[in-house]
């Protein structure tokens, strides 16, 4: 049973901030990563940043890194995307997931739009 929820999307302008969340129900939060993916229109599905539920270590896509910062609330649950500067190009869906090695992500949110404009 798994169900990760993701919320916070919408329309913003770009170089202004938003932040997403994603509630995570899971098997087992022992070694669990989870992280954010994004898919813009007609493009693939591409990583964006991955936190370690335990150990905190995160990891960032180059076109995100010193610009997205990648949380989580452990009481809670949830693992928040907090996106600043933003820019045109990253404009998508973008999709919480979860899953217990890296590169294997077996649980996915239904996503939720981010719309950058000028």
């Amino acid at each position: 049973q798994a169900q990760l929820v993701e919320s916070g999307g919408g329309l913003v302008q770009a170089g202004h901030s938003l932040r997403l969340s994603c509630a995570a129900s899971v098997r087992s939060y022992s070694n669990l990563r989870m992280a954010w993916f994004r898919q813009a229109p007609g493009k693939e599905r591409e990583f964006v940043a991955r936190i370690k539920w335990v150990s905190g270590d995160t990891a960032y896509a180059d076109s995100v890194k010193g610009r997205f910062i990648i949380a989580k609330d452990n009481g809670q649950n949830m693992v928040f995307l907090q996106m600043n500067s933003l820019k045109l190009e990253d404009t998508a869906v973008y999709y919480c997931a979860a899953g217990y090695f890296d590169n294997d992500y077996e649980y996915w949110g239904q996503g939720t739009q981010v719309t950058v404009s000028s």
